[in-house]
């Protein structure tokens, strides 16, 4: 294409028009950006495209396959937008195996599809509803049914030290969010200060469950030093350290079905429904009658907390509502086929995905391929919405800035860069949307894998305010690498510093 650069090298020799205007100054100020020694010993892809003209104004390594972490969830996002639909809710129901009545001979059963934004004042809700349907009593079993999806619970790939912890909770058709964020299978465990230095912490959860045993080893002290984590492969908390003020972690649960059963299953009680059999895994019969039920909000508004908090769980739901809706197969393997179908239409021509959120090390994807998908997305009609819910650059507020509320603030970057973040130790990622000086929308796609230091996201936000500075009528002068503070939370995205508010 006319006007394409390769690390600064020249214009392609074929083209006699040469670099587009301007597009000289940039290429040498984004090369001296990534001379950086901190990226001496690492491997840093970028893309930079009009999408207006197509011409690329920026190239190295495009066609490199990098791991993009939570870049991923720009396809995912996408593709269940396009095969969802901006209007698809999830379903949550409550259904009675037996003729309903005061009493219920037979089971009621607790049946979900997935909804991460399902609450404890949720399932309270259904339990309510349950109730005013006249229902006292249920001489059967509680039956949860998860069967929407398979039972495979984590990704293939995640590494075992981030099991306990919300952003790598298990995926499950039935499960339950203890907050707005909708970190879905997570429970806030919160530790205050006992009644003096010396006494034992206070413990408690949100929502209240008994699902998780808790092993309290905190005290309180004169300063806040606490360690909160899971055993693996139990429902084990194990609470250590000092106390001086209140501390608290979201960590995810073993099996979220039966820990949003036993959430339904409390509020049935409170509601003056007795279940006298046990709480079972198991699938609705057909024919069961419908008790109780609840929607979603729609995909169009989910896209909001997805996209600017990057909720790992959300683009795994997703994935394996997009294989029960094209395949009737609620699986990763199902989920996966459509998204990099999608992902090959669009412009991403070499795709690698192991999963929908990007926590995979095995997922890779090209600057190149990201750069085409963001121009394609453009004709979609779908993408004013999907458009939206990107982060903004150093615009406040969890549901406003979301990833990027910290970044390039004060800016020509700022209020003006849509773009997903990306981060995994030793890999960080940045592509999205900004509109030059002249205002010509451009795209871009910077991932970089394997350096050593603690953060290369400055590098990322000089880049991208240096294009809300480009311009073709004339040309910055001479003017220095843009300089920006580093994110202020380095390597850590800001929404992950629970309970920190971006």
């Amino acid at each position: 294409m006319a006007g394409v650069t390769i690390s600064g090298a020249p214009a392609n020799a074929a083209d006699p028009a040469g670099p587009a205007p301007g597009a000289g100054d940039l290429v040498h100020d984004i090369d001296r950006i990534l001379s950086d020694p901190r990226l001496t010993t690492a491997q840093a892809g970028v893309v930079v495209r009009s999408a207006r003209t197509g011409e690329d104004l920026y190239m190295r390594e495009p066609g490199k396959l990098f791991i993009p972490a939570s870049n991923t969830k720009l396809v995912t996002s996408a593709a269940a937008v396009e095969t969802l639909g901006l209007d698809y809710r999830f379903t949550t129901s409550v259904l009675s195996t037996a003729k309903p009545g005061r009493t219920i001979e037979g089971d009621i059963v607790l049946k979900g599809t997935g909804d991460p934004t399902m609450l404890a004042s949720d399932y309270d809700a259904l339990a309510a509803q349950v109730a005013r349907s006249g229902v006292k009593e249920v001489r059967g079993r509680l039956v949860a049914d998860d069967t929407w999806f398979d039972d495979v619970r984590l990704g293939a790939d995640w590494t075992w030290d981030d099991e306990p912890y919300y952003y790598a909770g298990q995926i499950s058709a039935l499960t339950a969010s203890p907050d707005t964020d909708y970190d879905a299978g997570s429970v806030i465990v919160s530790v205050d200060p006992g009644s003096a230095p010396g006494r034992p912490a206070k413990v408690t959860t949100t929502p209240p469950t008994d699902y998780l045993k808790i092993v309290n080893r905190a005290v309180t002290g004169t300063t806040t030093d606490a360690g909160i984590t899971r055993d693996h492969g139990t429902n084990t908390v194990v609470v250590t350290g000092t106390v001086a003020d209140r501390y608290e972690d979201w960590i995810s649960v073993w099996g979220p079905t039966l820990y949003a059963a036993g959430l339904f299953r409390k509020s049935l009680a409170e509601h003056g429904v007795r279940v006298l059999g046990p709480t079972v895994r198991g699938a609705a019969p057909t024919g069961a009658s419908l008790l109780a039920g609840r929607e979603s909000m729609p995909l169009s508004r989910l896209l909001v907390p997805f996209l600017k908090l990057s909720n790992n769980m959300h683009a795994e739901i997703l994935t394996k509502a997009m294989g029960r809706k094209v395949s009737n197969q609620g699986t990763w393997a199902a989920g996966l086929a459509v998204t990099s179908a999608f992902a090959q239409n669009n412009g991403i021509s070499t795709v690698r995905l192991r999963d929908g959120s990007g926590l995979s090390r095995i997922d890779g994807l090209t600057p190149a391929g990201l750069a085409s998908l963001l121009v394609n997305l453009r004709d979609k009609p779908w993408f004013p919405t999907w458009y939206e819910a990107l982060p903004v650059a150093g615009r406040r507020g969890r549901f406003v800035g979301g990833t990027l509320s910290s970044r390039m603030a004060g800016t020509p970057a700022a209020g003006n860069v849509h773009a997903k973040t990306g981060s995994l130790t030793g890999v960080s990622a940045l592509s999205g949307y900004v509109s030059s000086a002249d205002g010509e929308p451009l795209v871009f796609s910077i991932i970089s894998n394997g350096y050593l230091s603690p953060s290369v996201k400055d590098l990322e936000d000089k880049i991208v305010v240096r294009l809300a500075q480009f311009t073709r009528s004339a040309p910055v002068d001479g003017a220095p690498a843009p300089q920006v503070s580093p994110p202020i939370n380095g390597d850590k995205e800001c929404s992950w510093l629970k309970p920190a508010r971006c």
